[in-house]
């Protein structure tokens, strides 16, 4: 049975990628590791990992059933986090509207037999990868995007890491 590595995220546009640059660049010069490439950029809603290639028409259907009501998401600080050692902007608050898009994803993914993480959902953005320990910084300049959609994404393993490819938006 052949599988697909996805996940469910926020995707950010051209004019929200410019907007996370001014904000990501300058930090991420201060953090040791590697970069990540700004095509990359995402906000991960609901992990789903390994699943079947022939259920994915099914699980873009259901999704796109979900509604989503429009919010504003403000990134305010630089974190490390030590176990995938990355350094990430995070948002400290959760807007009610976006948690209960991740929850509506959750359910729906338990539905597929898929098993939602246990963690607190905790928005961000990896900005680094294999970082060094620092310590957390507010950002001199928050970054605000703002969501009213959301899309299903497939991570593709290759020799330079992992690239994301939008199956639906």
């Amino acid at each position: 049975m052949s599988t697909k590595r996805l996940f469910f995220a926020l995707w950010p546009d051209h004019r929200q990628r410019d907007r996370l640059r001014d904000v990501i660049n300058p930090v991420a010069k201060t953090v040791e590791g590697k970069a990540v490439d700004r095509s990359n950029w995402h906000v991960t809603l609901a992990f789903i990992g390994e699943f079947p290639e022939q259920e994915v028409p099914e699980l873009l259907q259901r999704a796109g059933e979900i509604g989503v009501e429009p919010f504003r998401l403000s990134f305010d600080r630089l974190e490390f986090w030590p176990r995938p050692k990355i350094a990430c902007l995070a948002a400290v608050t959760v807007p009610a509207e976006m948690q209960s898009l991740v929850d509506s994803l959750n359910t729906l993914l338990q539905n597929f037999g898929v098993s939602p993480d246990e963690r607190t959902y905790r928005p961000h953005i990896t900005a680094v990868k294999r970082a060094r320990t620092f310590t957390t910084e507010r950002l001199a300049q928050r970054a605000v995007t703002e969501w009213s959609g959301f899309e299903l994404v497939e991570s593709v393993s290759g020799p330079g890491g992992a690239s994301y490819r939008v199956l639906k938006q």
